[in-house]
């Protein structure tokens, strides 16, 4: 078991909680902002974008707001000075923690995240300190029943997926970011309803924890989470199988 998928479950339990919440849509709109800043407003051609617009819809960001979002990304409307910035460090237990966060003022933020780490029981390290331990991935989840290991293999491998790992009650399909929205595409015209689909900083290597520690590095993640500017936070624990973020 890789772990990714451990981690993923209680991102995505915490993902449907905080959906109830209005900085959720916040978040939302900020990856539409900054994908549209990035490559341009028009999701046809800007993948990133297409994913963020996804991802909003999925939580119900009306469209205005993500029409307005875009709009402030390629400078059509104010709202878009923001920066995209990545904070690396440890939290208890030796784990690796990095904190992607989308931000109109730096110093403020950085403050504010080594702040909540070091309450944390962590410490905030260097640009590169741990950036290293993981990968970016295209990671696509789909439930176990109606679909096989080689099936998925099958679809994906056409469209550039680079693994199917089997983590439990559900297959993840791993590809290289350029890919992911290719091998998306394929499995949506082969019927197969994906669980969920991002970006994500894959760990190369898990550090395992245990229930205590477990407990520590989620309060972590959550304090993080809760900070207006913290679009999302990756890490490295082996979550021990019987830990839930409830």
């Amino acid at each position: 078991m890789s772990g990714h998928s451990k981690w993923s479950n209680i991102q995505h339990r915490k993902g449907r909680q905080d959906a109830k919440k209005a900085k959720f849509f916040t978040k939302a709109a900020k990856d539409i902002i900054l994908a549209a800043k990035a490559g341009g407003g028009d999701p046809s051609h800007n993948s990133v974008l297409r994913l963020a617009i996804a991802k909003a819809k999925s939580v119900n960001l009306p469209n205005d707001r993500i029409e307005n979002a875009i709009k402030k990304g390629t400078g059509e409307l104010a709202g878009g000075d923001l920066q995209e910035v990545m904070y690396e460090g440890y939290a208890p237990g030796g784990v690796a923690i990095l904190v992607e966060a989308a931000t109109d003022n730096r110093n403020r933020t950085v403050a504010e995240i080594r702040h909540l780490i070091s309450k944390g029981g962590g410490n905030m390290g260097e640009a590169g300190s741990v950036a290293w331990m993981f990968d970016k991935k295209g990671v696509l989840v789909f439930p176990k029943d109606g679909n096989t290991e080689d099936e998925l293999l099958e679809i994906g491998l056409e469209a550039g997926a680079e693994d199917v790992k089997d983590e439990g009650d559900s297959f993840e399909v791993h590809t290289a970011p350029e890919d992911f929205m290719a091998v998306q595409k394929v499995f949506e015209d082969a019927g197969k309803k994906v669980e969920s689909a991002e970006l994500a900083m894959v760990p190369k290597n898990l550090v395992p924890v245990d229930a205590e520690a477990a407990k520590k590095v989620m309060n972590l993640i959550d304090a993080l989470e809760d900070n207006d500017d913290v679009q999302n936070v990756f890490v490295n624990a082996d979550f021990p199988d019987d830990f839930t973020a409830d």
